[in-house]
């Protein structure tokens, strides 16, 4: 349970700080963190892709100025 716990929290932090130009590097970079999370704590991978691709892009086109975008 505690490296289930672990593993959420590093990839959502892994998750905000995802990096790429464009709008389809932010994508895949989300998705793949996501996708590592599901993986990690074995869930539903195409879930997991789909909200962290989301997140990830969406981070960083509401803040482009941060320095983790």
């Amino acid at each position: 349970m505690k490296t289930k716990i672990l593993a959420i929290a590093l990839t959502s932090v892994l998750g905000v700080a995802s990096c790429g130009d464009t709008l389809g590097q932010q994508l895949l970079t989300g998705g793949a963190l996501g996708g590592a999370a599901a993986a990690l704590t074995s869930n539903s991978l195409a879930p997991a892709i789909v909200v962290g691709a989301a997140v990830g892009a969406a981070y960083c086109q509401t803040y482009p100025a941060d320095m983790k975008c």
